[in-house]
């Protein structure tokens, strides 16, 4: 047979397979379909005791792997940072561990953990600590030396310090970039209330006051025996993991007074409509809700199988009310919300085009009212059941699972049973029970709306939801600079300082007559790692407009602002210029050398340096060349991309321009590095270039 008359034959073969369909009418429904029984949950039991300074310990012996994990959890939590150092607990949490101990440092450490698949993390959350461990059995004794020492004689490196600040005032910078997150933020802070720890907002001032002390003192205060839990579980035999943990922790003996009990909420019903403005986004992001409940409460189990019901999945109601039916959400669900020692929140979440924003908002209402009017039916109560539970076990389908669980329950004063109480209650949850949580603990009355989206996109404005309506403001304070010591002697000075620098720039009448300047320079970027080499061109129109175009191998970028409104132009469109953006452009003209040096407002810092502001809130400081008379350099406050950054640029190469001395060579460095080298090519004054052309786009 040769190849064609296979390859027929083969396709025959698929064709007739292909028109054979079988026939399943006689195959059961998956509604027919039966299922065993949940087996009942077994809790294995860990040994416990106490070590002689206080540590309490659990053990939990397991040979399915040859793996050792263990977990402390430290009784503290950022409900205790000081009110003026905010992040104080988060960065005790990160440094701890990246800062090294006194005999290694942070890097070092990771390389000798990476190069035996083992790891140590360390955190402060909300209302706890955590100093964790996992390795292979082989490498126990090297990996549990190392969490004690973590635990013991943590170093706080300088550097490390200064670089989980920068960390987090980038997260700060950052966080009105995501709707979501905004939402998140603003309806937990608005619910417990902003001028509570649990509603407090950080800031970059806040991360300014935290030195390296403040986070030994935390460490100190909190990181001691007797307010430390640790649980221990994996490949190892009990009595020898006892033995080394009293070897091991025998020279731990340091002491504290008790840690005060965490600060009860003490929020109240704030019902209203509060909108965040954001002009980028085609979706309004919602959360619809009140303050929710602990865990121990003995109607939670019910109020969870009700919240699953409202919004638990795709058959819930307000999933087949609001996308099926009505078709206007992406998404959209609700839950009960319940912590260990203190109210959780309930809320009703979702997001839509922002025409349907009235109208998606009104229909989850009308799904949350509809909860208290009328029971629910036997289909829904079962499925809401049946979800919870199987969705319960997952937090103990292992035995490392089940016995954080039971550090858990142990550290917040949970009883060892409450697994079983609360798995008892949800099985006995009925359509009743469901009515009555709902008509008790759902209250439409007090509910608060938060949204965050265009409101000019809205089609039906918020009012008509009938709650007043409140704007958020998403504002990022700048940290507070300290004040320059004015004085009529410190003011005369500066004036000094200003002539001085006038007449060596080429006299003040030839700079009062700068209009507008012109120029295009070499730029190399420095990155950590890599620099980026390009070209820029600024024009500028005194006194408040510029316009810049920047060239780099990646992508131009062009941005214009008048003092007012402004737009950035990327490869992927032209787009109004965020509030951020035109602050910062602010800043360029109100230091574009020529204009800044015939400024009035000036005071001296020192005998060479000047200080001059307007009434914007711009400021910036020039360091006179003693032996020139021309500025040395330029040093201010501006906006990178980790938040506020303290910026200085030297100045280099002058020339003359028109009369003008002009420095042809810039140095910028940010926060103590190296930022950028700008390299003027072609410099021009008064090119009588009009507004009408720079802001044209691209």
């Amino acid at each position: 047979m040769n190849r064609l008359t296979i390859l027929a034959a083969l396709s025959l073969g698929i064709l007739g397979a292909q028109t054979q369909v079988r026939d399943t009418s006689s195959l059961p429904s998956y509604k027919d379909l039966k299922f065993a029984p949940l087996p009942p949950l077994k809790i294995p039991e860990p040994v416990t005791f106490t070590l002689p300074d206080g540590m309490k310990i659990y053990l939990l012996e397991n040979h399915e792997l040859p793996i050792v994990s263990g977990v402390a959890i430290i009784r503290t939590g950022n409900l205790f940072d000081p009110k003026d150092k905010l992040g104080l607990a988060e960065l005790t949490g990160t440094v701890l561990r990246s800062g090294g101990t006194k005999a290694k440092s942070g890097d070092d450490i990771d390389v000798e953990l990476e190069n035996i698949a083992a790891s140590v993390e360390s955190n402060v959350g909300e209302s706890s600590g955590t100093l964790s461990f996992s390795c292979l059995r082989e490498n126990t004794d090297e990996v549990m030396q190392l969490f004690h020492d973590f635990m013991t004689a943590a170093e706080f490196r300088q550097d490390r310090v200064d670089l989980a600040k920068t960390q987090v005032r980038s997260g700060i910078s950052r966080r009105n970039d995501d709707p979501n997150g905004i939402l998140s933020r603003e309806f937990s802070n608005i619910l417990y209330g902003r001028d509570t720890p649990y509603g407090w907002e950080m800031q970059y001032e806040h991360i300014d006051h935290i030195q390296r002390q403040d986070l030994v003192e935390f460490y100190h205060r909190y990181y001691f025996p007797a307010n430390t839990m640790l649980g221990i579980y994996g490949d190892f035999a009990v009595d020898e993991m006892k033995a080394r943990l009293e070897k091991m922790f025998a020279d731990w003996t340091y002491k504290q007074p008790p840690v005060p009990k965490f600060p009860a909420v003490s929020a109240s019903a704030s019902p209203g409509v509060y909108l965040a403005t954001k002009d980028d986004v085609t979706q309004t992001f919602f959360s619809i809700g009140h303050m929710g409940g602990v865990l121990n409460d003995k109607d939670y189990p019910a109020l969870e199988v009700a919240a699953d019901i409202l919004g638990g999945g795709f058959s819930s109601r307000l999933f087949q009310r609001v996308r099926t039916k009505l078709g206007y959400a992406y998404n959209i669900g609700a839950g009960w919300g319940a912590n260990y020692d203190h109210p959780g929140l309930f809320q009703i979440n979702g997001s839509t085009q922002s025409r349907y924003t009235v109208p998606t908002i009104k229909a989850a209402m009308e799904e949350l009212n509809r909860m208290r009017t009328t029971e629910v039916t036997d289909e829904e109560l079962k499925r809401a059941r049946d979800t919870v539970l199987n969705g319960f076990v997952f937090n103990f389908d292992r035995p490392s699972k089940t016995l954080n669980r039971m550090l858990i329950y142990e550290y917040y004063g949970y009883p060892k049973d409450f697994i079983f109480q609360y798995q008892k209650a949800v099985a006995g949850v009925t359509k009743a029970d469901v009515l009555r949580v709902s008509q008790k603990y759902l209250r439409p009355q007090d509910v608060t709306i938060v949204a965050v989206g265009n409101p000019k996109e809205f089609n039906t404005p918020l009012t008509d939801l009938g709650f007043k309506v409140q704007p958020i403001d998403l504002t990022i304070p700048e940290p507070t600079k300290e004040a320059v010591k004015t004085d009529a002697a410190s003011a005369s000075r500066g004036t000094e300082m200003l002539n001085r620098m006038r007449t060596a720039m080429g006299g003040a009448a030839k700079l009062s007559a700068v209009k507008d300047v012109e120029y295009s320079a070499d730029v190399e970027l420095h990155t950590p790692g890599a620099s980026l080499k390009g070209t820029q061109h600024n024009i500028y129109l005194l006194p408040s407009t510029m316009r810049q175009q920047i060239d780099l191998p990646v992508a131009r970028q062009t941005v214009y602002a008048d003092g007012t409104t402004g737009w950035i132009a990327l490869p992927n469109g032209v787009q109004p210029a965020p509030a951020p953006v035109l602050k910062q452009v602010q800043g360029e003209t109100f230091r574009l050398l020529y204009h800044l040096v015939m400024l009035d407002n000036a005071v001296a810092v020192d005998p060479n340096t000047v200080e001059i502001s307007d009434d914007k809130g711009d400021a910036a400081k020039l360091t006179l060349d003693p032996q020139t008379g021309l500025p040395a350099k330029m040093s201010y406050q501006s906006v990178g991309m980790s938040g506020p950054v303290e910026v200085e640029e030297t100045y280099s190469d002058w020339r003359d321009v028109n009369g003008i001395k002009v420095p042809y060579g810039r140095s910028v460095t940010q926060g103590g590095q190296k930022f950028a080298d700008v390299h003027v090519k072609d410099f021009k004054f008064n090119t009588g270039v009009k507004a009408e052309d720079l802001s044209k786009k691209p």
